[in-house]
């Protein structure tokens, strides 16, 4: 067993999202946040900066689809240093005008965060 490094906080719209998911898809998305716990440095290819915010997006390919949870690093300013991240909301990727709709609703969704 994989010795773990980060606890994952999962939102509520995060949760509601991935118990929709199909089961394949779940995997997928395990699969990844396995890696997002156990691994320091974790490849671009699962887990990327999202220009111009404080949010990262974790990455899950299923075909030709592209998913992407948008995540927030709690306890430090980069994710290879912390050892909390929050998982804010999820979506299936479709262009890049999408991310600055889904950016400003995971900043909603971590103001109410901070506030609990």
């Amino acid at each position: 067993m994989d010795e773990q490094i980060r606890e994952i906080i999962y939102s509520e719209t995060y949760e509601t999202y991935y118990n929709g998911l199909n089961e394949r898809l779940q995997e997928k998305y395990d699969y990844v946040e396995h890696i997002i716990k156990t691994q320091r440095i974790v490849n671009s290819k699962f887990i990327k900066k999202i220009e111009g915010s404080d949010f990262y997006e974790a990455r899950i390919s299923v075909g030709s689809n592209e998913y992407r949870t948008v995540v927030f690093a709690v306890d430090a300013e980069n994710f290879v240093e912390c050892s909390q991240v929050l998982f804010l909301n999820s979506f299936l990727k479709k262009d890049k005008k999408q991310y600055k709709k889904e950016v400003k609703f995971a900043e909603k969704l971590i103001e109410n965060y901070l506030e609990d």
